[in-house]
């Protein structure tokens, strides 16, 4: 459980930069602050994913403001909005008490002198549906709520205004029905009918997007009650009848517990609550991975990265089974599709495919799960294959070392993937250090899985070794003799169009952090150390001339800035792993920065990036799963 008094909520520099987050297994969510503002176009109490497309989302309900009556007469609302010109109006955070995170479901509790009302919400798991409590905790005498719907039906990345028709919104007996794709459930329904123009979104102009959107009043709830009494709300898109707010808060919180009930503390706990956050249901039926909240859908290359931590460090194998069988069906000349965010599928990744053959022989040696690994090989053998003959965007197996190369203009097929005006800003053509260093991994673990069925792995047992040979001699940098610090640094890349690049990088990790990786057990170079930060190592050195300390400001500043310096929290595995195959020393206290992290921004869960100069402050997507998953992992493994 986490707690913030008044001196975080009634701040809306603090309590507005802490977000929330409530999924519901299918790719939707509810979202928002601790203040209760919404600071993103993103925010909402019902964002509604499309039946097996996490990535195409819309909003719903967007608030539901609580006004109260009190008994004296007075009105006091309780709700907190922004708006275009700088106005907070209501300013119900002033009110707030108290917010804590219980069984990973937000509760809100206001005071107005004797009055103390408490909000909890939660969603159905496996249905687009939120359930929300308000119950008056303490009152001398009868008091009225009322809660006020402000909704809209528009893509969960746009904007919708004024300028449009408003939604079309038609009354029921007990609630509405919302441009014939959600509806809204609770006691005393009164129509409402106008727009509330010009809410804004800070967090959206910071990130030099429209800030300013319109949201339609549709109606308001309605109840009078004395102490202990609640009013029951709900939201659901699709087919379904009422199940009870408070019915679907109890079994959220009973799943919960149930997730949790052998977490050895309340950190893990957060964290396996947080994972099972980006477990939903994909296009198939079978279980996929959201990348990140609130604006990923799925992909492949963040899935692999995060199997382990998602799917083993949890003990959720059967689901994990499900989704290495689905993804193998996407195999293509010798690669993985990555993600169909874009309305496509796209096969637009040198290193997802070789995070596939990682999470597989993890799995099955996890497991034991022959008939897996049986079933999948076939297809493992033909991803090695196509590598060797090459395959889509000049992917290949150089000849002369046994190296795999890669490269094709306008593509950046790295995990360092941005690109500004289709321009990639780290394309690192040629040899990357950390995609052989998982091809030398891959060939290892399939080669395990052919011998465990008894076949012959002789050919790629020569492979790896040739592949191996070639990384000892091609990657290690040596400027001097005596140049100790630099004497086991390795390439970034090698054979580039402008030759090697000695840049400082944290890929050079998965050298030594890799279970069949080349450099494993070997010593960590000193340089590495430097990249490190309390939420973990920075995509590049800070004494490097393209460093950039901060990842901030427009969508173009933010995607230079995205792979140049900024910290990456899901690299702390990797870091750990090295350090903790070549160095004895207590590796649990390289965690401390991001156990932290956990009640800093996305609260209970592990931000995407934060910024490469102190104080760090998080950025990017404040629920993302490689992070999650990273830390699961390696802080169940050093206990």
């Amino acid at each position: 459980m986490v707690v913030f008094g008044a001196q975080v909520c009634g701040d809306l520099s603090a309590g507005a930069a802490r977000e929330w987050l409530v999924t519901d297994g299918v790719g939707g969510y509810a979202m928002g602050t601790v203040s209760g503002l919404r600071t993103r176009r993103y925010h909402g109490l019902l964002v509604v994913a499309e039946p097996g497309q996490p990535a195409r989302r819309h909003l719903g309900l967007a608030a539901l403001d609580p006004v109260l009556t009190l008994p004296s007469g007075a009105s006091v609302s309780l709700a907190t909005h922004e708006w275009s010109g700088g106005v907070v109006s209501p300013e119900g955070h002033t009110l707030l008490e108290r917010f804590e995170l219980v069984d990973g479901l937000p509760r809100w509790r206001w005071r107005i002198g004797p009055v103390v009302v408490e909000r909890t919400l939660a969603m159905v798991h496996g249905r687009s549906h939120v359930g929300i409590v308000h119950r008056l905790l303490s009152a001398p005498d009868e008091v009225k709520l009322t809660l006020k719907a402000l909704v809209t039906w528009r893509d969960a990345h746009a904007e919708r205004g004024a300028s449009g028709p408003p939604p079309v919104v038609a009354s029921t007996a007990d609630g509405a029905v919302v441009e014939r794709a959600f509806r809204l459930h609770g006691p005393s329904w009164r129509v409402g009918g106008e727009w509330y123009r010009g809410a804004y979104a800070r967090e959206e102009a910071a990130r030099g997007l429209n800030a300013a959107e319109d949201l339609w009043f549709a109606g308001e709830f309605g109840a009078s009650l004395r102490a202990g009494e609640a009013v029951e709300v709900e939201a659901w898109a699709g087919d379904g009848e009422a199940r009870g707010a408070r019915r679907i808060v109890d079994r959220a919180r009973d799943r919960a517990r149930s997730l949790t009930h052998d977490a050895c503390d309340d950190v893990d706990a957060a964290l396996v609550l947080a994972a099972d956050a980006f477990v939903v249901a994909g296009a198939q039926g079978a279980p996929d991975v959201v990348a990140g909240y609130p604006w990923f859908g799925t992909w492949a290359r963040d899935t692999m990265t995060s199997y382990e931590g998602l799917f083993l460090a949890t003990g959720w194998c059967d689901e994990g089974r499900e989704l290495l069988r689905a993804y193998a069906a996407t195999l293509s000349e010798g690669m993985l599709a990555n993600t169909a965010d874009t309305g496509q599928t796209e096969y637009n990744t040198v290193d997802g495919t070789l995070w596939f053959l990682h999470a597989v022989e993890r799995h099955v040696t996890a497991t034991d799960d022959e008939d897996l690994a049986a079933e999948v090989l076939p297809g493992l053998e033909q991803v090695v294959a196509a590598h060797v003959a090459g395959t889509r965007y000049g992917i290949r197996v150089d000849p002369t070392d046994g190296l795999v190369t890669q490269g094709a203009p306008g593509v950046a097929l790295t995990w360092m993937d941005a690109r500004v005006d289709g321009i990639p800003v780290t394309p690192r053509v040629g040899k990357p250090v950390e995609v052989n260093a998982l091809w030398i991994n891959g060939l290892a673990a399939v080669a395990g899985l052919k011998e465990r069925l008894g076949g012959d792995a002789a050919g790629l047992h020569r492979l790896r070794e040739r592949a191996a040979a070639s990384f000892a001699s091609r990657y290690r940098i040596v400027r001097a003799a005596s140049d100790v610090q630099d004497a086991a640094a390795l390439y970034d890349v090698v054979d580039g169009p402008d030759g090697d690049d000695p840049a400082t990088r944290p890929n050079q990790l998965l050298a030594w952090s890799l279970p069949h990786a080349p450099l494993r057990g070997t010593p960590v170079p000193e340089r590495l150390f430097s990249l490190f930060t309390p939420l973990g190592p920075r995509s590049l050195a800070v004494d490097d001339p393209a460093f950039t300390g901060t990842h901030r400001g427009s969508p173009a500043e933010r995607d230079r800035a995205y792979h140049q310096g900024t910290v990456w929290p899901w690299l702390t595995g990797p870091y750990v792993d090295a350090l903790r195959h070549s160095q004895a020393k207590d590796h649990r206290e390289l965690l401390a920065g991001i156990e932290a992290h956990l009640w800093e921004w996305g609260v209970g869960s592990v931000s995407e990036t934060a910024d490469g100069l102190a104080p760090h402050r998080a950025t990017g997507c404040p629920f993302q799963a490689w992070s999650v998953a990273e830390t699961l992992r390696v802080r169940r493994i050093v206990g």
